[in-house]
């Protein structure tokens, strides 16, 4: 591998070493990151989905609800987003009852914390569909669940996918947060690269291909969830161009 010394007031300096091949040993392990960023994608994936689950019956219960049941979905939900994720993982992953692997661990974790943010995203855009719709549902015979589901939960989905965008591309780069329990994802494969013995000159170079993957993913979601918020605007709101 060439090395170059720095030079200091006209002198060679040899504490300061760069390695010019540190980018093309970057090049040699693009597979081993792009595996990390396979398995950083899965986590994104399944963590949303499990958000999306618990997210929307917490919010339809935070708008319709009442009683102990709606108490105890508020205060969950308060108490996940004031806690911080590192220690939410902390508890999935090392204080769970459950014996679960990393990954089980992360989705859990991740997918409980993004379910009390997705609820708010979705008691908003239900609390933006008139009550005439729910009056009107309920004047054709349907019973509150009815209208819940098949007038009100809708258009909510609809008027939620930009808010949803936000929060998808939060949880794609807090999933960087499960090098904590050493899930091998991206960030955890990058830090692999750097500390073996002879590479701890690459730092910045693994790093910045670490972030080149991060901001790609990003950028290909929120196009991909604009398309589909365009798609789905309900015409008369703005959101359609």
């Amino acid at each position: 591998m060439t090395t170059v010394f720095a030079s200091v007031a006209g002198r060679l300096d040899p504490g300061v070493v760069l390695q010019a091949g540190d980018w093309a040993f970057v090049l040699r392990n693009a597979d081993f990151l792009l595996l990390g960023a396979g398995i950083t994608v899965a986590l994104t994936l399944t963590s949303v989905v499990l958000g999306l689950l618990a997210g929307l019956p917490a919010g339809i219960v935070e708008v319709y609800g009442s009683g102990p049941v709606a108490a105890a979905v508020n205060r969950a939900g308060v108490l996940l987003r004031g806690t911080p994720l590192l220690v939410i993982l902390a508890f999935t992953f090392f204080v769970n009852p459950i014996n679960v692997g990393a990954f089980e661990a992360a989705t859990l974790g991740l997918g409980l914390r993004s379910a009390a943010y997705q609820s708010q995203i979705f008691r908003g855009a239900i609390q933006s569909v008139g009550e005439g719709q729910m009056e009107a549902a309920r004047s054709v015979g349907m019973s509150q669940f009815e209208a819940i589901r098949h007038v009100v939960v809708p258009q909510a989905l609809r008027r939620s996918i930009p808010g949803f965008q936000n929060e998808f591309t939060i949880v794609l780069k807090d999933t960087s947060v499960a090098f904590f329990i050493g899930l091998s994802e991206l960030l955890t494969r990058g830090f692999n690269l750097f500390t073996q013995p002879g590479q701890s000159t690459s730092v910045l170079e693994v790093i910045l291909a670490v972030s080149l993957v991060y901001f790609v993913l990003t950028v290909l979601t929120n196009q991909g969830l604009e398309l589909l918020g365009r798609r789905f605007a309900i015409p008369g709101t703005g959101g359609e161009r």
